[in-house]
């Protein structure tokens, strides 16, 4: 017999072990609002019969990681890495990257990264400069309290966008905080939490690698699409493609295949690279913006 919330949420975290942290999060998210909700509904939350009741409505700690773990088979994430046929031989599998949908989230991604690590770096740092300059306040508690609050929902948001985009699971609801709490152990319960800070770091984090990961695969966007147009330029346009000081040069004829061949192995590697950075950075947001 379970005798109190707690109690059932440590024995779910149990039953869940070796699914993946996102699904644990969102699964004890879940779990603690209804049956929280629930008892306060019910105006006797001292009552165990009255637990017993929810719990066997909602489900026992075994029946609900069984219905997660069910929930992610038949769900997977929107952009889910697609796996190329074995008996495909070596450079077929190498150039099925422009089929990959990952590898085009991904491109996505590293690109959107730009915009979206600077809204949250300068959300962050305003946010901080204001909650600082105004903790020895009144007014200096709640704006913190509201600030780290919103940072929270950002973390939701960029999680979605991994999961879209990058393929990895990530929480698709905020941790659950209690509403019968005092104010000052809400305002304990976010400030002391690692999950908060680490959030709030990785969108700090994000704005440096948004500048990396755009000014690298636009740059390599650019050489590997440059090299493809060179035989349109020059026999199309007559224009000369080599300028040293007045004297100006055409490629040579020979070497006009080897552009072209270069111009589409730089493109395919470059999706290749995004793929496996979007990996990476997947695992590295799974890290930080993942309760424990």
């Amino acid at each position: 017999m379970i005798n109190s919330i707690e109690e059932y949420l440590s024995s779910l975290k149990i039953q869940m072990n070796g699914c993946d942290p996102a699904t644990i999060q969102d699964a004890m998210a879940d779990a603690e609002e209804h049956l929280r909700v629930a008892l306060e509904n019910s105006n006797s939350s001292a009552d165990e019969n009255i637990l017993q009741s929810i719990i066997e409505d909602y489900g026992t700690p075994e029946e609900t990681a069984a219905a997660y773990r069910e929930l992610e088979i038949r769900f997977p994430s929107n952009f889910s890495k697609k796996t190329l046929e074995n008996n495909q031989s070596p450079l077929t599998r190498f150039f099925s990257i422009f089929a990959d949908p990952g590898a085009w989230g991904a491109m996505l991604y590293m690109l959107l990264t730009l915009i979206t690590g600077t809204i949250y770096f300068s959300w962050g740092i305003s946010g901080l400069s204001i909650s600082l300059g105004t903790i020895i306040l009144i007014i200096g508690l709640p704006i913190t309290v509201l600030f780290l609050i919103s940072y929270r929902g950002i973390a939701i948001v960029e999680g979605r966008i991994v999961e879209a985009l990058l393929g990895a699971r990530m929480p698709r609801r905020p941790v659950f905080y209690r509403k019968d709490l005092p104010w000052i152990e809400k305002f304990k319960s976010i400030l002391f939490s690692k999950h908060t800070w680490l959030s709030l770091l990785y969108m700090i984090l994000l704005f440096p690698l948004g500048i990396f990961y755009f000014c690298l695969f636009i740059t390599l966007i650019a050489l590997g699409l440059s090299l493809l147009a060179i035989p349109i330029i020059q026999y199309g346009f007559q224009i000369p493609i080599i300028w040293m000081g007045s004297n100006t040069y055409f490629i040579m004829d020979w070497a006009i295949p080897l552009v072209i061949i270069g111009g589409i192995l730089i493109l395919t590697l470059t999706m290749h690279l995004a793929k496996g950075i979007g990996k990476l950075h997947g695992k590295f947001a799974k890290s930080m913006l993942v309760s424990d």
